[in-house]
């Protein structure tokens, strides 16, 4: 028996107990007064109860709510560790290519030394002298001591350009290292980032597991979701007595001329449809203000027309949402999503991409809610939907 129904009937027995025991008047006052006293006890006991049951499920669905904008934090720095560590993996890729050409460079240099230093020893310690005083005149001994000179300019030349390249090999052996150590840090920050990503979700997944065994809890999440209907009903009618867009702009895009051609917001199909649904358990009757799409994490979701931007945040019970307004009281609202790329105030066209598809909000994994509003009465998006 779920635990409300539980707590009422100990609410009804305790009433009741007077009329079971037969208490009369003539039995005396005392033994009256106990017996009220502990009925009260009961009571009291009872509704601390009922409250406690209240409190859990309001904590849950907080829970719910945390636990999404933890996930969403966590997947932004996971996302900033896997940028980190690409940009590591090709800074080092880039540093190893540095690494390389400067110990060709270095490899051509002390080639060159090595002949130089072979032909040096053939001519030995006097082949110089004997090369300048061979000369036949005195033109002859200017031009034979120039090609000395620039052949001892060539040779400083080769030691100052090896050192060179030998600094330079050091310093990028050095940039190597250094650039390996940075790889392995955001390897490592990446992996940390990752794990408790996977940790937080399995949290989720395993809060969803217990409401779906629990009827009752459930339930109470269904209330909930329909507390935050209501409150995005309210939402979006004040949104439509704010309307901020120009006339020729609404005459212009006449959104109302566009039912049954607007294009799907998203590529996945129908899962969740338009209007009344009944609980098998407890007959009652909840109402779909929109569809939901069977999505994949990440996928793009696109506006369905020209609008303004007019909400794009969080919003209690559809996670991370974005409001278009298309003008004449017309919205579009687009629920569970992952990453927003659109900002308050700013229009977008259709079909322009305005978020990926996420479970933000969502108590079934990855979707997509859409919805048509008119005002606050809300519209079947299928009817609309190309």
């Amino acid at each position: 028996m779920p635990l409300r129904r539980r707590i009422l009937v100990a609410l009804l027995a305790a009433a009741w107990i007077p009329l079971a025991l037969g208490v009369s008047a003539e039995e005396g006052s005392e033994d009256e007064g106990s017996k009220l006293e502990d009925l009260r006890a009961q009571i009291l006991e009872a509704r601390e109860r009922v409250g406690a049951s209240e409190r859990e499920e309001r904590d849950l669905f907080e829970r719910l709510e945390q636990l999404d904008r933890s996930l969403d934090r966590m997947a932004s720095q996971l996302a900033d560790a896997r940028r980190l560590a690409k940009r590591a993996a090709e800074a080092l890729a880039r540093t190893e290519a540095r690494a390389g050409e400067a110990t060709a460079r270095l490899e051509k240099t002390r080639a060159a030394m090595t002949r130089r230093v072979v032909a040096l020893y053939k001519m030995g310690e006097v082949g110089p002298l004997r090369v300048l005083f061979s000369s036949g005149s005195l033109q002859d001994l200017f031009s034979r001591a120039s090609t000395l000179r620039k052949l001892l300019d060539h040779d400083a030349d080769l030691v100052a350009r090896y050192r060179r390249d030998h600094e330079a090999v050091e310093k990028a052996r050095s940039n190597a290292e250094e650039g390996v150590r940075l790889r392995d840090l955001a390897g490592r920050e990446l992996e940390s980032r990752r794990s408790e990503h996977e940790s937080e979700r399995a949290n989720k997944t395993q809060l969803l597991a217990k409401v779906r065994e629990d009827r009752t809890l459930e339930r109470s999440l269904l209330v909930e979701l329909e507390r935050a209907a209501r409150a995005l009903e309210e939402k979006l009618v004040s949104l439509g007595e704010s309307s901020r867009l120009d006339v020729a702009t609404l005459d212009a895009m006449d959104f109302a001329a566009q039912k049954g051609k607007l294009p799907k917001p998203v590529r996945g199909s129908v899962q969740t449809r338009f209007g009344r649904v009944v609980d098998d358990e407890y007959g009652t009757e909840t109402f779909n203000k929109g569809i939901e799409f069977e999505v994949d994490h990440g996928d793009s979701v696109r506006a369905v027309a020209f609008g303004e931007v007019r909400f794009a945040g969080w919003f209690r019970g559809y996670g991370k949402i974005v409001i278009l307004d298309h003008g004449r009281q017309y919205f579009t609202v687009s629920g569970h999503l992952a990453e927003l790329f659109v900002e308050v105030g700013q229009t977008v066209g259709r079909g322009d991409t305005i978020a990926t598809a996420g479970d933000t909000g969502s108590l079934s994994g990855p979707s997509f809610y859409f919805e048509v509003r008119q005002g606050g009465e809300p519209l079947d998006p299928i009817g609309w939907l190309d």
